[in-house]
């Protein structure tokens, strides 16, 4: 069985935290082993994330299951607020999960905590050299995510899925990703990327 733990504060970035909440929680069901999958808070109370999404946590700092993975989103709560409150950076410098993922600007709280301290990583592209000038870490651009050791890092939003389908793939097995991936049908094909007609506007 596996426990994924997912780190939940005020304008926390949306699809950082529900993306690979979908893949975890998808992988659980792939597998009918057990998984679980709590969203924990510094307090009891809903959450409000950076776009609006209210969010109730499962547990809290101090009341939470042992973590096999423990993922810290971005957005803006994570760089300006939580990476200055001792309470929680404490608390991630303490827990002990096998893996730690940081999605986006979560790599702000985890350099607070401590966890990146001579290690490479991923963060989002407007804020790269924010993160690089904190110093003691080296950040790595034109990667989705990076694997340095026990810490898995990604660029903004989308790419946490892309980390975490890595993850659930070293977690169980190559197949078991590709089934995941297949589950939750994701195929990414954005649209406006060439100049190629729309598929609405292709005539029979």
């Amino acid at each position: 069985m596996t426990t994924y733990g997912l780190l939940v504060f005020d304008e926390a970035e949306e699809l950082d935290l529900v993306g690979p909440w979908e893949v975890f929680t998808a992988s659980g069901l792939v597998r009918a082993a057990g998984d679980t999958a709590v969203l924990i808070s510094e307090r009891p109370d809903p959450v409000r994330c950076a776009k609006g999404l209210r969010v109730l946590p499962d547990r809290t700092l101090e009341d939470h299951p042992p973590l096999d993975v423990l993922l810290v989103p971005g957005g803006r709560g994570a760089r300006l607020v939580q990476s200055r409150n001792p309470v929680v950076t404490d608390w991630i410098a303490r827990t002990r999960a096998t893996w730690v993922v940081g999605v986006c600007t979560g790599a702000f709280l985890l350099h607070a905590a401590g966890v990146l301290r001579g290690r490479r990583v991923a963060t989002h592209w407007q804020h790269e050299r924010e993160l690089e000038d904190l110093g003691e870490v080296t950040v790595v651009r034109d990667a989705r995510y990076v694997v340095d050791g026990d810490l898995v890092t990604s660029q903004g939003v989308s790419a946490g899925i892309d980390s975490a389908l890595w993850l659930v793939g070293r977690l169980h097995g190559r197949d078991h990703a590709r089934e995941v991936r297949r589950s939750i049908q994701y195929d990414p094909a954005p649209p406006y990327t060439a100049d190629e007609p729309l598929p609405d506007q292709v005539s029979g």
